[in-house]
């Protein structure tokens, strides 16, 4: 049974969190329904507690002039009674005498004409209690009267009360009951009078009907109003903001229209200038990036046909360097390795023009990514070998494919390792690969002197370098992790760096292996985790990863001329 209830009210409790969610959606977006909503609440507590007042301070009056008539009326009633009850035959029985007080009483109801209309028509009701020996004695719905009002009567006090009636003509309702003791020759007979409050309460559910119409209609116009109002503010401001979105994609000539002198005008027009002020600045930064990006191109192009020229020359003295006198072999050597490094700055910037420019192109092919690791590390092999830096190569026995560009992967192996070497204090350099079902990740960690906090994100920035008093052993130019972390976006994965000084740096290359698919994830973690040395090799290990395959750089067989250039 339980469950068949859980059945039927899961839907219904589904149902419900949708409508909760879409509502909150609404609510949290939609500024002209929170002003609506929020002006129509304050609007019916308001109107709520004016109808409460109003309606509490005209029942009031209404009952303060009916006790008041109705007591007026009690006077009359009484002395009616008195006199009646005084000229009656003494010889009648205490019935007939109080039949006949009660028809007086009736008679002058009938005949009191506008002395009557303020109290309204009444019931009258005589009561002698009995004494023991008689029994008591009433005339009129004498059930009617509550016993509360009796024992105020019965103490000589003129008393009223309100109860509710009901009477032979099918009236039910509240009553307002009105009782007197008598001075007559009967000491005990009490008088009341039930005045029928109908239509005192028809008045009042009139008045109560007119006010909940009335506040309804108020609150219906409340609201219109409200969404008008909040229509004239809101307006502009989705226009802005439509207009600021299409000014950030790049439609620099979107501005708000200006109606009217009014504040929103004044918005309009502040947004205009605004926007023209950004558009002028973003229009002089593009044609200022564009000539700076033609200038590098230009002058990197243009120096090309001079550097040839000075290289056949150099090449030329160098060759003939053994008949020259040490001074001048010396500088021809100076010579020929300068202009191998101008020849590596000019292939860099006019690199780094093209991925500015947006113009570098990926050539992509399904390939082993072992042989890219291992041509980079040959490549770089005769800086660790005038280092005595120990290369490890930790690499899966089976093969990795991955569809990317040999050249720029190669590329940005050959940077990170020359990093490495360069200020990896001659310890061991270890290159690991791995790869996962959708990417392959390789690192290059030494234990060199490391980065300081904050210092992850600025190694890849242009020309930067941590310790500029540093003697790099690789020749770079200052470009090469920038144009690493270039290439890696363009293979759509990512570059990564991690450091702390004195426990050297890591940087991780994570490309997915089909091209095409972001990277979300990668294969081996950035940070190292527990300290384990690679049969005693002393490099730091990743916890938990397997060790199929280690190489030294001395074990490895020499690999063929590289495709790149060194960086």
């Amino acid at each position: 049974m339980q469950r068949r209830i859980d059945r039927t009210l899961a839907p219904l409790l589904r149902w419900f969190q949708r409508l909760s969610n879409s509502l909150g959606h609404a609510w949290r977006r939609s500024l002209q329904l929170r002003v609506v909503v929020s002006t129509l609440t304050l609007s019916l507590i308001v109107i709520t507690i004016l109808g409460v007042v109003l309606t509490s301070q005209i029942t009031d009056r209404l009952l303060e002039a009916k006790i008041t008539a109705a007591i007026e009326e009690m006077d009359r009633a009484r002395n009616t009674v008195q006199a009646q009850l005084a000229g009656a035959d003494e010889g009648n029985t205490l019935r007939s005498r109080l039949d006949d007080a009660s028809s007086a009483l009736t008679s002058r109801e009938n005949d009191a004409g506008q002395a009557a209309g303020a109290a309204g028509t009444f019931d009258s009701v005589l009561i002698v209690p009995g004494d023991g020996a008689r029994p008591q004695t009433a005339i009129g719905p004498d059930d009617q009267i509550p016993g509360t009002l009796r024992r105020f009567v019965q103490q000589g006090q003129v008393s009223y009360q309100f109860s509710t009636v009901s009477d032979p003509d099918g009236y039910r309702g509240p009553a307002l009951i009105v009782g007197s003791p008598t001075a007559s020759d009967i000491s005990t007979l009490e008088l009341y009078l039930v005045f029928p409050l109908a239509s005192e309460d028809r008045s009042l559910q009139l008045m109560r009907g007119t006010l909940l119409i009335g506040g309804a209609v108020l609150l219906v116009l409340l609201g219109a109003i409200s969404m008008l109002v909040a229509r004239q503010v809101v307006l502009p401001i989705r226009s802005a903001s439509r207009i600021a979105v299409r000014f950030a994609d790049g439609r620099l000539k979107e501005r708000m229209p200006v109606r009217g002198e009014d504040d929103m005008a004044r918005l309009a027009m502040s947004f205009n200038e605004m926007a023209e002020s950004l558009s002028k600045q973003i229009t002089q930064l593009e044609e200022f990036g564009n000539l700076q990006k033609r200038f590098t191109s230009d002058v990197s192009h243009e120096l090309r046909t001079p550097l040839t020229t000075v290289r056949m020359a150099a090449d030329l003295i160098h060759d003939g360097s053994d008949e020259l006198d040490p001074a001048l072999r010396r500088s021809s050597e100076l010579l020929v390795t300068e202009l191998d490094r101008f020849e590596a700055l000019l292939n860099d910037l006019l690199e780094i023009s093209r991925h500015d420019a947006g113009v570098a192109e990926l050539s992509g092919e399904a390939l082993d990514l072992r042989m890219c690791a291992r041509a980079a590390v040959s490549t770089v092999r005769h800086l660790a070998r005038e280092s005595s830096t120990e290369l490890i190569l930790d690499m899966p026995e089976e093969p990795v494919i991955a569809e990317v560009d040999p050249r720029r992967v190669e590329r940005i192996l050959r940077n990170l390792l020359a990093n490495a070497i360069d200020h990896g204090e001659g310890r061991p350099v270890l290159v690991r690969l791995r790869a996962n079902d959708d990417a392959a990740a390789i690192i290059v960690r030494d234990q060199g002197i490391g980065l300081r906090a904050g210092e992850e994100k600025l190694v890849f920035n242009r020309f930067w370098r941590s310790d500029p008093s540093r003697v790099r052993r690789s020749g770079g130019t200052g470009l090469g992790l920038a144009i690493s972390v270039e290439d890696a976006h363009l293979h759509d994965g990512k570059l990564e760096a991690w450091g702390e000084p004195g426990l050297g740096s890591c940087f991780r290359l994570t490309v997915p292996l089909v091209r095409g698919r972001k990277v979300t994830g990668s294969p081996l973690p950035l940070r190292p985790g527990t300290r384990k040395h690679l049969q005693g090799r002393g490099i730091e290990g990743q916890s938990g990863s397997s060790v199929p395959s280690l190489v030294s750089v001395p074990d490895l067989p020499k690999a063929g001329p590289s495709t790149m250039s060194d960086t």
